[in-house]
């Protein structure tokens, strides 16, 4: 068996634009986005922290670090997945997320799963 496929996970996000939670004549725009991470290695692991980089349309840049997601550490057996909702406020409209689970495998072993940049967007109001 290939190595690489015994720690693989696979992380989906969907993105929202909170228009309720937003005040853009304050340069604040808030996003929610759901991510569901799945096992799709041949181990279990468990997600021990979390390292976001959210950067703005104007390049600012901001670092998150923490253990679990939403208070929890999840494990994931093979083929299971974990879904959650989070959310990030920024000062423009527009700006991306990406970054890195840090994971222990049930055999000891670490590794990051990447987490794929993704795009935060309010949508284009037309008039």
């Amino acid at each position: 068996m290939a190595e690489g496929k015994k720690y693989q996970i696979s992380i989906n996000v969907d993105t929202a634009y909170l228009a309720e939670q937003s005040d853009p004549s304050a340069d604040r725009y808030v996003f929610a986005y759901t991510v569901t991470i799945s096992n799709t290695g041949t181990v279990s692991a468990q997600l021990i922290s979390r390292h976001w980089i959210i950067t703005d349309a104007e390049n600012v840049t901001q670092e998150v670090k923490g253990l679990g997601v939403i208070g929890e550490q999840p494990l994931l057996r093979p083929g299971e997945r974990f879904e959650y909702t989070s959310g990030t406020a920024m000062a423009t409209p527009v700006g991306t997320m990406r970054g890195t689970y840090q994971m222990v495998a049930e055999d000891g072993n670490k590794f990051d799963a990447e987490i794929p940049v993704f795009t935060l967007s309010m949508p284009r109001v037309l008039h």
